[in-house]
């Protein structure tokens, strides 16, 4: 984990965190400031577009593997048979 000082400054009639070039975080990047009692987290925003795509692209994956499958026979798995315990 990488710890950096930095210090608040005012910004018009906000208060503002310059965040050095280190973290990698380019201009324009959304942020989520999440408020948690003792401090402040600070983490990209989650894309709900790209979200939407990751889980669009699982579901085509799957019915790929699917598709795979679907020439295989199912084999049926012979049922558990449990021993009888007394007390149990």
């Amino acid at each position: 984990m990488t710890v950096i000082q930095t210090k608040a400054f005012k910004s018009g009639n906000s208060v503002a965190v310059r965040l050095p070039k280190e973290l990698g975080i380019e201009a324009g990047t959304p942020l989520t400031v999440e408020s948690n009692g003792k401090g402040v987290t600070i983490q990209p925003a989650v894309d709900p577009d790209e979200e939407k795509r990751k889980l669009s692209e699982l579901v085509a994956r799957i019915r790929e593997i699917w598709a795979d499958c679907e020439d295989r026979p199912i084999s049926k798995r012979e049922p558990i048979e449990f021993p009888e315990r007394s007390g149990l």
